[in-house]
């Protein structure tokens, strides 16, 4: 089972970007799905975009075309780009990968704020 570490987390003013990285331990070709999650105080963790070993992607609505998910299997990485943040997307955005197990990162903090 791999192990993951985000990285790119950092403080930005809003409609500013960001581009998260996830790199894994080890391979991820076989895994079958790897997500990004988000979770910001007093609120649930909830799920930002997810990238499939078939090379689709899904994205959670408040995206809106803002977020793109990159997954790369040579380097064993997921990366996520975010433009025009807003403060809503303040959050600790975790990685995950799933299918077989299930294992996250410990997080990266993203603050939007002026």
């Amino acid at each position: 089972q791999v192990q993951l570490v985000e990285s790119g987390g950092d403080l930005v003013q809003p409609g500013g970007s960001l581009t998260l990285s996830c790199e894994a331990s080890g391979s991820i070709s076989s895994i079958d799905e790897m997500g990004w999650y988000r979770q910001a105080p007093a609120k649930k963790r909830e799920l930002v975009a997810l990238a499939y070993r078939n090379g689709r992607d899904t994205y959670a609505a408040f995206t809106k075309g803002r977020f793109i998910v990159f997954r790369n299997n040579a380097q064993n990485a997921m990366y996520l780009r975010m433009n025009n943040l807003k403060p809503e997307d303040t959050a600790v955005y975790y990685c995950n990968a799933r299918g077989p197990g299930d294992t996250w990162g410990q997080g990266t903090q993203v603050t939007v704020s002026s």
